[in-house]
């Protein structure tokens, strides 16, 4: 295995083939529904996780939300820790909070408070892409409201996810419309860091990549709820982006690789802290954790936590092989 990696002011490695179509990419990822109802049932999220402490952070009619909160061992209220919020992956039509619990119990296990949100999906709760954000926005907003009760530091909350988890965490850090009208918005749903694995950042046409036919554009826009730049991550990045990095496969066919390039691109002039590692030949999903494979889990966490140590949110060094070998 030969592990490719990118930085913004460093190449060690040949740029990708173009923009694959988004259309066939975003079917993928969003499954028929963009193209066609699909009203096939998803099956329901766990109501808690093991070793987590879970709230309801927002209600929407009759459907509660939760988030499930994984605390250091030695978490008191003498000291003001960092945070990092999970969205799980499944083209916003499925999912579950589950799939980043691994995660979140190492990142606790060094020191962070680490959560993760249930948010509504197609398949669940009949809702367009633009509800998801909304719901991710929530879930940030509610844990900086909740920061002092939750001994946590407002200013040093990250936000990770995967594939459309992903692009919900990047939008929070890129997208400024689709907050909840209700919530108090004079606290802030920005994420202070980004922590991506093959996530969907470009979600609408690129000029100069790909183009698509009105007729399509269309079928995206009433899956997104709104026009698809308006929840492109890519689209909207600013001088504002916090220190990102992004975990990414050579080989994803859902999510191609060329769209985490040019978003690496589009950040490299604008001077921003934006660093890309790619994996020669891996597929989508391969940051997961699974029972005959561990290599990439342990590769992909280790830098983060190399990550969140270089922006002070963790010290030492990192014992993602340890943690491991605890749970297997």
């Amino acid at each position: 295995m030969v592990t490719k990696i990118r930085t913004l002011g460093h190449t060690n490695m040949k740029s990708s083939p173009s923009l694959p179509s988004l259309l066939i990419a975003l079917s993928l990822l969003l499954g028929t529904s963009c193209i066609g109802q699909n009203n096939r049932q998803a099956a329901p999220a766990p109501k808690t996780l093991p070793g987590a402490k879970t709230e309801i952070y927002k209600t929407v009619g009759d459907v509660e939300l939760p988030l499930h909160i994984f605390t250091p061992e030695d978490h008191n209220s003498e000291e003001k820790v960092p945070a990092i919020v999970f969205f799980f992956g499944g083209g916003w039509n499925s999912g579950s909070p589950a799939q980043f619990q691994r995660q979140c119990e190492y990142l606790a296990s060094r020191g962070m408070v680490a959560i993760a949100v249930e948010y509504r999906v197609a398949r669940r709760h009949g809702v367009k892409v633009v509800s998801c954000v909304a719901d991710a926005k929530s879930a940030l907003r509610w844990t900086r409201q909740n920061a002092s009760r939750l001994c946590i530091d407002p200013d040093r909350i990250a936000a990770g996810g995967g594939s459309a988890g992903g692009h919900l965490a990047a939008a929070l850090a890129t997208i400024s419309k689709y907050d909840e009208a209700s919530e108090d918005l004079s606290i802030s749903s920005v994420p202070n860091a980004l922590v991506l694995f093959n996530p969907a950042i470009v979600v609408a046409p690129v000029p100069g990549e790909r183009e698509l036919p009105e007729d399509r554009l269309a079928q995206l826009e009433k899956r997104f709820g709104v026009p698809p730049e308006t929840l492109s991550p890519y689209h909207n990045i600013d001088k504002s982006l916090p220190p990102t990095v992004i975990f990414h496969g050579t080989e994803d066919k859902t999510v191609p690789y060329r769209t985490v390039e040019i978003f690496e691109e589009k950040a490299k002039p604008k001077g921003l802290q934006c660093k890309l590692f790619g994996y020669e030949g891996e597929g989508h999903g391969f940051f997961n954790l699974r029972t005959d494979r561990s290599e990439m889990f342990i590769a992909t966490l280790t830098e983060t936590d190399k990550f969140l140590t270089s922006l002070g949110y963790l010290k030492g060094k990192p014992k993602v092989k340890a943690f491991v070998a605890s749970i297997e």
